[in-house]
């Protein structure tokens, strides 16, 4: 079923619609732009029916896509992640009939789009356990079934930090109940991945009084803390061979903006405006710092050969708005940039082949703003 008519379906647990409500998204999400998501939605239903996917040009310059298909039509689309076998995708949306973001799953086509969460409070970070049958993901429906609140923007350009998030788990089938997996109930618990090898999985935290990544067993047991130094990590990834993981940090160059950061995660907010992106072992050691660009880089993934790092980034932007895909090697050489369209472009995940890469794009999109997922056949 097309993905607009999720907010006026009964088929999705009994979820009753809600009169939407806009507003900046949290964690990495936050980078995108606020938009009216219902005139989009509206738009794409006058239109008339829409396949599962649709065929879509690529930019000339962005030689490593070819066979460039568009998989959502309409609505606030992002963090699209693929289950190991590449034939599932999971994502998160924020749609009309909702209070706020929702966790979805579809197949690779496009086909067989599904409600994950339980249509209440606002949701991130979703991805599969390697076997398939489990879908994990953060969520605010136990502690605030309604949206979270809108960002305290006179500090500037901040993020939420939003303490109500929890992990959570539930069925790939659909058919269970929502197994609560990671709580710490007034901290944040979100930007959660999984290892391919099923042994573990990272997320965020600010737990211990920092942002940062730790390491535990799938069902929340065995856990260390990865990161320790001042300053925001977060966003991991795990290398399809379970040994690396790639992140994001603070930048700070000054005592004055450690403590401009502390001041602000006190009330629940970090300022996103400089983020560099690391390498570490599984195990936490041999931390590295892969970029120097002096902005704000995110969504970090390795290629499965573990020779490159793709990642989203507003280096090529003087004013810092417009979003694009890049490319560097993990010793820090040979940046180059994969995606060039004049708006937003992020959120890049390779399949474990290599062949496919999956992203996040406000091209095609019939308002501005409008986020959607998309699939591209990988050329090197």
């Amino acid at each position: 079923m097309w993905l607009a008519l999720l907010f006026v379906s009964s088929q999705f647990q009994g979820v009753a619609p809600v009169q939407p409500v806009h507003q900046a998204g949290c964690s990495a999400c936050a980078f995108l732009p606020d938009y009216d998501d219902t005139a989009g939605l509206m738009a794409a239903q006058e239109a008339g029916p829409m396949p599962d996917s649709k065929v879509v040009e690529s930019d000339s310059r962005e030689v490593h896509f070819k066979n460039l298909r568009q998989l959502t039509f309409g609505g606030q689309n992002a963090e699209a992640y693929w289950s190991k076998d590449g034939k599932k995708l999971v994502w998160q949306a924020r749609l009309p009939g909702y209070p706020d973001e929702q966790v979805f799953s579809m197949n690779a086509n496009g086909s067989n789009k599904q409600l994950v969460s339980t249509g209440k409070g606002r949701c991130t970070c979703a991805y599969f356990t390697p076997d398939g049958k489990w879908l994990y993901f953060s969520s605010t429906h136990a502690r605030n079934e309604g949206p979270q609140a809108p960002v305290d923007m006179s500090k500037g350009y901040v993020w939420a930090i939003n303490p109500d998030y929890a992990m959570y788990r539930r069925k790939a089938k659909l058919d269970g109940e929502f197994e609560p997996v990671v709580k710490a109930d007034g901290f944040y618990v979100a930007e959660t991945t999984i290892a391919p090898n099923g042994k573990y999985m990272v997320w965020t935290s600010d737990k211990d009084g920092d942002l940062d990544i730790y390491r535990s067993d799938l069902n929340g047991g065995n856990e260390v803390r990865l990161t320790n130094e001042v300053g925001y990590d977060g966003g991991p990834f795990v290398s399809w061979d379970s040994k690396k993981i790639v992140y994001r940090r603070d930048s700070f160059t000054n005592e004055q903006q450690v403590k401009d950061y502390q001041a602000l995660l006190k009330d629940h907010m970090i300022r996103p405006s400089h983020l560099e992106i690391w390498i570490m072992d599984a195990d936490g050691k041999n931390k590295k710092q892969v970029t120097n660009l002096k902005c704000a880089s995110f969504a970090p993934f390795l290629s499965p050969d573990g020779k490159h790092i793709v990642f989203s980034s507003n280096c090529g932007d003087p004013k810092g708005r417009e979003f694009d895909i890049y490319m560097i090697d993990v010793d820090g050489k040979n940046l180059e940039r994969i995606t060039w369209t004049p708006e937003f472009d992020g959120f890049p995940m390779f399949t474990r082949d290599g062949k496919h890469l999956v992203f996040a794009s406000n091209r095609y999109g019939r308002v501005k703003g409008e986020t959607n997922v998309f699939v591209a056949d990988w050329v090197n």
